[in-house]
């Protein structure tokens, strides 16, 4: 079996479920989302935060569709100002800001692992999962440096949007591939 032409189930296989079951695993998808965004390194002028590697973890266990779903919800959480987001803040506000390319960035890499993990990129094959979580995170990181650079220029949001994010997103991206290694383990 050619794991990049024949769809695999994603690890918690939530597709043919109940509408019950998959609401539940929206919502607890939304609050480990907003716990992982509690977990922070204050940066300027972008936290960070352990967010990504919830985001690319849910695509990845719940498939690129749950996921997006889940991580829309999470971020209309955000919108009506529930305290979601990193240090417990949420509001319009906070889609118009610096962060804003990040936030709007999540539903794409939930969206990109999840399509990634449905073809095999998965915890059967770490190096392929890993490969997932980081094209996940170098997702973020792009599409949130592209915002930023609209209010900082590009030089600048390099250096404080990217450049500071890079090793955690290996090391993001290596824990994401062990989890869901250690996820298929289990399932045997």
């Amino acid at each position: 079996m050619n794991p990049t032409s024949t769809p695999a189930l994603p690890a918690l296989s939530l597709q043919g479920r109940s509408a019950t079951t998959q609401t539940l695993a929206v919502l607890l998808g939304s609050l480990v989302l907003a716990a992982s965004s509690q977990i922070s390194v204050p940066m300027f002028p972008v936290p960070m935060t352990m967010q990504t590697l919830a985001v690319t973890l849910i695509g990845a266990l719940y498939g690129w569709r749950l996921g997006v779903l889940t991580v829309l919800f999470w971020l209309a959480q955000a919108a009506f100002g529930l305290p979601v987001l990193a240090s417990g803040t949420g509001g319009l506000h906070k889609f118009v800001g610096p962060t804003a390319g990040y936030l709007f960035a999540f539903p794409l890499a939930a969206a990109l692992t999840g399509w990634l993990a449905e073809r095999g990129w998965n915890g059967r094959h770490v190096l392929r999962a890993f490969a997932s979580m980081l094209a996940g995170n170098v997702l973020c990181l792009l599409v949130g440096a592209a915002w930023l650079a609209l209010m900082v220029g590009a030089e600048k949001a390099i250096l404080v949007g990217v450049a500071p994010f890079v090793l955690g997103a290996l090391l993001k991206s290596v824990l994401g591939a062990a989890t869901l290694k250690a996820i298929e383990l289990g399932r045997r």
